[in-house]
C-alpha cells in the first residue's frame, strides 16, 4: 500500500465528505453556543446519543431572525466540511430554523419578551395625543397606498393641519434603519404627533416594524407617536411600544385628528349654551339689580334720616309726656306733703318730747346723787364701777356715796 501523510489523508476525507454531504438537513438540540467577536457562531448540535460540531459564519449569522439559545431544538441547513488542521469534521450552517416553529414567529416572541422585561410596553409611560394637533409627521413610503389613505382622511376630517411626509423604506434589509433614522429626525422638529406605518403585507413584508432598532427609536422619542402598520389582525412590536396603536393607517388619522363636522356641531352647541347662559345670567343680574334698588330704597340715607327724624319726634313726645307726668305727680306729692305737714310736725314734736322726757328720767335715775339711800354706796375698782361679787381677797376698791369717799381692801369674802 502507498503510504500517505496525515494532511493528504485529511484532504481526501475532506473532499469525500464535502462532495457526499454538500447539502444536509439535520435536527437536534443546541448546546455550548459561542458568539465570537468576528461574528461567527460556534455551537454543538446533539441528540440523545451523538453530538455534531457546527459553525455558522458571519455572513449567514447576520441573517438570523431569532436569537440562538441553549437547549433550543432547531433544524440546520448546511454542508459537512472537514477542518483539516485538526482532522475534525463539522456542519457549516447556511440557515437555521426553529423546530416546529417559524424563525420569524420565534424572533417576534423573543424580542417581545425582551422589550417587555425592559419596560418598553409600560402603560404608565404612554403619552396622550393632543386633541387639536396643528402639525404632524407621517413616516411611511411616499409611493404607498397607505400615505394616500392617510392624506384623504386628513383632508376630510381636519384641514387646519400642517403635514410633513418622511419618505422611508418600509420593507427590505435597510427598512428598519431608514424608519429609525426618520423617527429620530422627526422628534427634533417639535411635531404634535408622529405617525409611523405602512399598508398590509406578509410577515416578511412587515418585519422592519418588528426590528429592535425601530422599537428603541419609538420608545425614546419625546413626541407622542402612533404605530399604524398593516391590517386589523396584524400586531407588530412597534404597536406594543408606541403610545397608540392604530389598526390601519386610515384609522390612525381618525385617532389623531378631530372631525370638523363634529367640531362644527360642538361649536353650535357651545354657542347655544353660551347664549342661554348669558340670557340666564342677564336675567339673574337684572333680578339682583331690582332687589338692590328696592333694598337701597328701603335703606337709603334719605329714608334713614326720615326714620331717625320720626323716631326723634316720638322721643320728644315721650319726653314731654314724661315731664308733664312727673310735674303733675310732683305737684300731687307737694300737695299731699303740704296737707300732711301740720299733723306730721305735731306727731314728730310729741314723739321728741316723749323721748326727751324719758331720757331725762333715765339721767336722773343714773345720777349717784339721786340714787343714794341709807346703807348703800357705789363700789369702784380700778376706776370702774363694779358689782361687789367681782371683788376677791386683797383687792383694793373705792366706796362712794353722795357725801363720803372711802378706800378699802377685801380682808374676807363669803358667798351667801
Amino acid at each position: 500500500m502507498h503510504t500517505m501523510s496525515v494532511s493528504a489523508l485529511n484532504e481526501q476525507i475532506k473532499g469525500l465528505l464535502e462532495t457526499t454531504f454538500s447539502r444536509v438537513l439535520v435536527e437536534g438540540e443546541l448546546s455550548r453556543i459561542t458568539f465570537h467577536n468576528s461574528g461567527h457562531i460556534y455551537f454543538t448540535l446533539k441528540d440523545s446519543c451523538s453530538v455534531l460540531k457546527s459553525v455558522m459564519f458571519r455572513g449567514n449569522a447576520s441573517k438570523l431572525k431569532f436569537q440562538l439559545q441553549e437547549g433550543q431544538k432547531v433544524i440546520l441547513d448546511g454542508a459537512i466540511s472537514l477542518y483539516k488542521p485538526r482532522g475534525e469534521y463539522q456542519i457549516n450552517c447556511f440557515s437555521i430554523q426553529p423546530s416546529g416553529q417559524g424563525a420569524l414567529a420565534l424572533a417576534f416572541e423573543q424580542l417581545k419578551e425582551k422589550l417587555q422585561s425592559q419596560g418598553y410596553f409600560e402603560q404608565s409611560l404612554k403619552k396622550v395625543l393632543p386633541r387639536f394637533p396643528s402639525k404632524i409627521a407621517l413616516i411611511t413610503s411616499a409611493t404607498g397606498a397607505a400615505l394616500q389613505d392617510m392624506l384623504r382622511v386628513a383632508e376630510s376630517r381636519y384641514r387646519a393641519l400642517e403635514i410633513d411626509i418622511y419618505d422611508v423604506l418600509v420593507q427590505g434589509d435597510y427598512a428598519a434603519q431608514s424608519i429609525s433614522n426618520a423617527i429620530n429626525v422627526a422628534d427634533t422638529k417639535l411635531y404634535d404627533i408622529i405617525v409611523v406605518g405602512r399598508g398590509g403585507g406578509s410577515i416578511e413584508d412587515l418585519w422592519a416594524f418588528n426590528e429592535e432598532i425601530v422599537a428603541e427609536a419609538i420608545y425614546k422619542v419625546n413626541t407622542p407617536i402612533v404605530s399604524a402598520v398593516g391590517h386589523e389582525i396584524d400586531w407588530l412590536i412597534s404597536d406594543f411600544v408606541a403610545d397608540v396603536r392604530a389598526a390601519t393607517p386610515s384609522i390612525a388619522m381618525e385617532l389623531c385628528l378631530p372631525d370638523s363636522n363634529e367640531l362644527y356641531q360642538y361649536i353650535d352647541t357651545l354657542s347655544n349654551q353660551f347664549t342661554q347662559s348669558i340670557s340666564q345670567k342677564t336675567f339673574t343680574k337684572n333680578q339682583d339689580l331690582q332687589h338692590l334698588y328696592k333694598s337701597y330704597s328701603q335703606h337709603s340715607i334719605e329714608k334713614q334720616l326720615k326714620q331717625k327724624n320720626e323716631h326723634l319726634v316720638q322721643l320728644k313726645d315721650q319726653f314731654y309726656q314724661n315731664i308733664v307726668f312727673k310735674i303733675k305727680n310732683s305737684q300731687n306729692n307737694v300737695k299731699n306733703i303740704r296737707n300732711s305737714f301740720p299733723h306730721t310736725m305735731e306727731l314728730i314734736t310729741v314723739t321728741k318730747l316723749n323721748q326727751l322726757e324719758n331720757m331725762q328720767k333715765m339721767l336722773e335715775s343714773n345720777n349717784p346723787k339721786l340714787k343714794t339711800k341709807t346703807g348703800f354706796a357705789q363700789i369702784s375698782h380700778n376706776k370702774k364701777v363694779i358689782d361687789i361679787s367681782e371683788l376677791t381677797i386683797n383687792d383694793s376698791f373705792d366706796l362712794q356715796s353722795d357725801k363720803v369717799y372711802i378706800q378699802a381692801q377685801v380682808i374676807k369674802r363669803e358667798e351667801r
